[in-house]
């Protein structure tokens, strides 16, 4: 079974930054996935990036791209998203996902970690 844990979720106002950490542990294969998604209060889970197994693919829903980076550490099983020029409606839920090896361009993941709160304020 594995397990994902998300950190670095907090406050910030809009233009700022935060760094979000997801560390996987358990049953873990060189084949996976990674994938950020978010959930604002009232809407449903929307993809927001993936990263490839080897680390470099990565694929953006439009409107974090070019603010957004997802990046791995496949020796710390590390996924990792940098978000830049953060605005209010970045505001949500994080969970990073595991998927299979080409679900970073599909968007279908199988297993979300609990998330942690991002809130943006205008």
């Amino acid at each position: 079974q594995v397990q994902l844990v998300e950190s670095g979720g907090g406050s910030v106002q809009a233009g700022g930054s935060l760094r979000l950490s997801c560390t996987r542990s358990g049953r873990t294969t060189s084949d996976d996935s990674l994938g950020w998604f978010r959930q604002a209060p009232g809407k449903e889970r929307e993809f927001v990036a993936g990263v490839s197994p080897s680390g470099g693919s990565t694929y953006y829903a439009d409107d974090v791209k070019d603010r957004f980076t997802i990046y791995r550490d496949n020796d710390k099983n590390m996924v990792y998203l940098q978000m830049d020029s953060l605005r209010p409606e970045d505001t949500g839920v994080y969970s990073c996902a595991i998927g299979g090896p080409g679900s970073y361009l599909s968007t279908v993941y199988n297993f979300w970690g609990q998330g942690t709160q991002v809130t943006v304020s205008s």
